[in-house]
């Protein structure tokens, strides 16, 4: 494409505003996310782990042509905007998930609900087996080295008696 990219340009970069928003972590939260998406131009999506709110608005200074009415006194993010990060591009973003409907919303919370439910369940049950391993292999050193054996004992922690003791 030759020339300036200025010259191509349709300001893409002046027809919407993007914020971050709080990372959902339950239910409620994407409900909330949720709401956000039944409203017209509305779409919220991904980057580098961070949530972000999509509103599709134009600048109330972009003239016809798709330059800047106030070019001259433009606020500080449009002059750091460089033609590096332009959204005159092929449209891929990069984004992580972009979410314009509420029931592509709802498929991600059900997967990361569910996932976190199984990072959950897979983190309890690892620390028990950890803490039962760790408890037979200090009995079984203790008696390696000699010592006493551990007095064995019911579901509720009642010693059982030493059978062996008495024949």
């Amino acid at each position: 494409m030759p020339g300036i990219l200025c010259e191509h340009c349709t300001a893409a970069c002046c027809r919407y505003i993007a914020l971050p928003i709080e990372t959902p972590e339950d239910r409620q939260d994407f409900d909330d996310i949720r709401w956000y998406l039944l409203h017209d131009g509305i779409s919220v999506f991904v980057e580098g782990g961070t949530w972000h709110i999509y509103i599709e608005t134009d600048c109330r200074h972009l003239l016809p042509d798709h330059r800047c009415g106030i070019y001259d006194t433009r606020p500080k993010i449009c002059r750091d905007y460089t033609a590096e990060n332009c959204d005159y591009h092929s449209g891929d973003y990069g984004w992580e998930h972009h979410f314009t409907t509420p029931a592509q919303l709802t498929e991600h919370m059900e997967q990361q609900l569910a996932a976190k439910k199984r990072r959950h369940v897979a983190g309890r049950n690892g620390r028990s087996a950890r803490a039962k391993m760790g408890a037979r292999q200090k009995s079984r050193r203790k008696r390696a080295a000699g010592g006493p054996p551990s007095p064995a004992t019911d579901l509720r922690g009642i010693p059982l008696p030493d059978l062996e003791e008495r024949g």
